[in-house]
């Protein structure tokens, strides 16, 4: 979800128009602020936000806020994240959304080209749960067609709607903001959706070929950290309870983690 970045914002024009928005951003003079894997924790999101507003309070410039996907899944309150991130931004600041896999996982599953089962066993139960379904109860009393349904119309509109809008990217002359990672040696126009949402060794294990900054989440660590040229801000929320952040501001960087 992009909140009021007109002047700082354009669309990568050379994407397919099957593919995700991919968005360039001019960091010139603006604080940016990056928030690892929320994974339906919302108590801890709006800890992460306080601390943010406050360790920006000194800043006199444009403030940005960049989540960079995993809304849903494994954690408690996945309905309460995605009606927190289609409120306003904290005050001050502006906000895009990227999306993560299991954004993607939950729009196929809802699509009908993943199954539900295999989604609840990567987490959607806790989702469905956020939403007031109980799925083991749903699968035993309806079939395939019927739970799909069922769920659906459980689902706000401005929910779906805000999981098919988000953009993959945003990419900026010194650094790049996305999910997973990218696949080092193949240019940004040439990644493909997948990677972007799903990559793991192919990109972890070789970030000395980075030619930027890229920062992302995706994989969990104990904790938020360079490695290379890349920067993870995935500390596994739902299961530790850390959410983290970086701050980009002057060519300098700063960890938040509450």
């Amino acid at each position: 979800m992009i909140k009021k970045l007109s002047g700082l914002l354009k669309r990568d024009r050379s994407s397919a128009p099957s593919r995700r928005a991919r968005l360039q951003l001019d960091m010139t003079g603006l604080a940016v602020y990056a928030i690892g894997d929320v994974h339906g924790c919302h108590d801890e999101l709006l800890a992460l936000e306080s601390r943010i507003a406050t360790d920006a309070a000194g800043i006199e410039a444009r403030k940005l806020i960049i989540m960079l996907g995993d809304y849903v899944d494994r954690g408690p309150a996945s309905s309460q994240v995605v009606d927190h991130l289609l409120t306003e931004p904290p005050q001050g600041f502006e906000r895009i959304c990227l999306a993560g896999n299991h954004e993607l996982m939950m729009l196929e599953a809802l699509d009908r080209s993943m199954s539900l089962r295999e989604w609840n066993d990567m987490g959607g139960d806790t989702t469905l749960r956020s939403y007031g379904i109980d799925y083991d109860h749903l699968s035993r009393v309806c079939s395939p067609d019927e739970q799909v349904e069922v769920i659906r119309a459980a689902i706000p509109a401005t929910h779906m709607a805000f999981l098919r809008s988000l953009p993959i990217l945003v990419d900026s002359p010194a650094y790049l903001f996305v999910h997973a990672g990218i696949r080092p040696g193949v240019e940004l126009k040439k990644q493909v959706d997948h990677d972007l949402l799903f990559i793991r060794s192919e990109f972890l294990d070789n970030a000395h070929l980075l030619d930027k900054w890229v920062v992302h989440g995706h994989t969990p660590v104990e904790r938020a950290r360079l490695e290379g040229r890349r920067l993870n801000l995935d500390t596994g929320a739902y299961r530790t309870g850390r959410l983290s952040a970086a701050r980009i501001w002057g060519n300098k960087g700063r960890i938040l983690t509450v």
